[in-house]
């Protein structure tokens, strides 16, 4: 999902707090008893982010988007109907907030490969890493 990625990227920018409150609305629909946890950890979020861009520790920032992925995944696990307005927030509020050259980061890419018998399919929607 790419407004795990946009959502993180978001939260590092001076547009933090309308990232936040994207994401906000969207455990309130789902689960609202969870918005309280949710601020606090996209608080200690932020941090970790401006952190880890302090260091040039992109692997980091990446784990924090992985992480934030698998939580909206759950979220439309809970609740299908919220992929539309996950899709409207990424659109409406969180792409816009990034920096023209993040905004590359959060395209959506589908792949699709098929191999038979022995042969192998490697596939990267970025930085692939390869090792035998």
């Amino acid at each position: 999902m790419a407004a795990g990625t946009a959502l993180v990227t978001a939260i590092a920018t001076d547009g933090w707090q309308q990232a936040r409150a994207g994401a906000v609305a969207l455990w309130r629909r789902v689960h609202p008893e969870r918005v309280p946890a949710i601020e606090a950890e996209l608080e200690e979020v932020r941090g970790e982010v401006l952190a880890a861009r302090d260091a040039g520790d992109r692997e980091a920032e990446d784990r924090l988007a992985d992480e934030w992925r698998h939580r909206l995944a759950r979220l439309v696990a809970a609740d299908p109907a919220a992929a539309a307005e996950i899709r409207r927030v990424l659109d409406e509020v969180w792409s816009p907030l990034l920096p023209e050259q993040e905004r590359e980061r959060v395209q959506n890419i589908t792949m699709r490969a098929e191999a038979s018998g022995h042969g192998r399919v490697y596939q990267a929607g970025r930085d692939q890493h390869i090792t035998e």
